[in-house]
């Protein structure tokens, strides 16, 4: 036999064997194809399971304000800024600290321009420049001594999102779809919207880690196809894409009883909710069925009013951030358990005031009406929206060398920075913890990332020590080793 022919027949041959009973597994497969109408004969990784105890939220809206926003410009206002404006601070402040560019010798305090109003019945104090947040102030948890180890952006965000500053681990939307499963049947469980130049830890904050793969964010864009590639191409008759698909499910299936790994089933998962994707997907995106006044609220269809700001994002911010904010309530509408809504940047190192303007006046207007348009709906009860980054800005002006003016912006602070919440549990027109006159260091209630992590997964009804996947001979968990409740978020 020519060596030619010898190896086709192996191929062959080595073919058939891999599919764990060849061509008479693949004709039992199809028998019971029919039996189990298209449904792959695996465990469908995303199906719904049981809370620990009773959730009080169902969905989390997370919207991610990459580069860390200044919390004393915005949330935590410090009238002692304006009185040691051009000062520096005693030794003792600063000779233990890092700083990512700041040169600690001639480093003066820098302060605020910014203008604090109270909201509503509650009294919130926050930034004049976020009026239609703070119409929401009743309903939101204010933050004020949040703390992390890391100090530069990639880490950071990991940080926030993994509940580690180092690659490799699942991030939270991953952890609780592992945890709870999902309850949408043509969305992923798990969505990612982006506006603005991209995070700097870009699929690394929503990836799955060592979890398998059916538990990783999917990437959506607000306008155009949803997902790259999800449309057929040009001819491919729906019948035909079926049959292809029935085939290589009963193959991975065999392959699966084979093998038992677990990352199989999630390969028959994605190719299966791409699918039934194909229309559910444009038809969320597509606002057609909203009403103008909807529209108008979210700000669908907003300019730039003129503003810049080098780093807040191209033309077009305005609206693909508005449009994100609408999509993520229709999200949840559709059972989709964990939104995350990226915007980048707000790492604002110089030209403070201006690029603030820019960023404050981009999201303010859609976030006060997704958290109102969830609580019109009654959503906003099983809803959990959190509003945050992964650090703080600096009590001292950046004094930056080179061709940067002195003392037009703020750099990394990771010992104190604000966040808030509203939703699911959340007790709202609240203050937790306090910092000091110049939102330097914590000095009533600190909160740890992980003690956020770990309060976030007890508001979905999960008990964040419970909560783990065993990899490498370990068993890991959102939360680490660390992580306590807060109870004053949700008592």
């Amino acid at each position: 036999m020519h060596p030619i022919e010898e190896k086709i027949l192996q191929s062959r041959r080595d073919f058939l064997t891999s599919t764990a009973g060849g061509i008479g597994g693949l004709a039992l497969a199809s028998m019971l194809q029919k039996e189990a109408q298209a449904k792959p004969t695996g465990v469908n990784p995303l199906e719904p399971k049981e809370n620990h105890y009773a959730p009080k939220a169902k969905a989390c809206i997370f919207i991610f304000m990459a580069g860390a926003p200044s919390q004393v410009d915005l949330f935590d206002p410090k009238p002692t800024l304006n009185k040691l404006n051009g000062q520096p601070l005693p030794e003792s402040l600063t000779k233990d600290m890092r700083f990512a560019f700041i040169q600690k010798e001639s480093a003066v305090v820098m302060g605020s321009n910014q203008r604090f109003k109270r909201y509503g019945e509650s009294g919130l104090e926050m930034s004049s420049w976020l009026p239609h947040i703070g119409d929401n102030a009743d309903d939101i948890c204010m933050i004020r001594s949040m703390h992390t180890e890391a100090f530069n952006h990639h880490p950071g965000q990991l940080m926030m999102n993994t509940g580690v500053p180092t690659f490799g681990r699942p991030s939270m939307g991953s952890w609780i779809n592992y945890g709870l499963g999902s309850e949408s049947d043509n969305l992923p469980g798990y969505v990612v919207l982006t506006a603005g130049r991209g995070a700097t830890g870009g699929v690394s904050n929503w990836s799955s880690g060592f979890l398998p793969s059916t538990y990783q964010g999917v990437l959506f864009r607000n306008q155009g196809e949803p997902v790259l590639h999800l449309a057929n191409p040009a001819g491919l008759p729906h019948e035909c894409q079926r049959l292809g698909l029935d085939t290589v499910r009963d193959m991975n299936q065999l392959h699966y009883e084979a093998t038992r790994d677990p990352e199989i089933l999630s390969r028959i998962s994605s190719y299966e909710l791409a699918y039934r994707m194909q229309s559910a997907a444009p038809e969320l995106i597509d606002l057609s069925g909203e009403s103008q006044e909807t529209l108008d609220m979210y700000g669908v269809g907003r300019t730039e009013l003129g503003l810049k700001a080098s780093r807040g994002g191209p033309k077009g911010t305005f609206d693909a951030f508005s449009r994100n904010c609408l999509l993520a309530r229709r999200m949840v509408e559709r059972g989709v358990r964990f939104i995350n809504i990226y915007h980048a940047s707000w790492d604002h190192h110089s030209d403070l005031d201006r690029e603030l303007r820019f960023t404050t006046a981009m999201c303010d207007q859609p976030i006060g009406a997704l958290l109102k348009d969830l609580k019109q709906r009654g959503m906003l009860e099983d809803t959990m929206v959190v509003w945050g980054a992964e650090f703080g800005r600096t009590a001292l002006g950046e004094n930056r060398g080179g061709f940067r003016e002195a003392n037009t912006g703020r750099d990394h602070h990771p010992n104190a920075f604000s966040m808030w919440m509203a939703g699911g549990g959340v007790k709202g027109g609240q203050v937790i913890g306090e910092t000091d006159e110049i939102g330097w260091n914590i000095t009533k209630d600190p909160v740890h990332v992980n003690d956020l992590h770990a309060t976030m997964l007890h508001l979905f009804g999960i008990n964040h020590e419970e909560l783990t996947y065993r990899f490498s001979g370990r068993d890991y968990r959102l939360t680490d080793v660390a992580g306590e409740l807060v109870s004053q978020i949700y008592t």
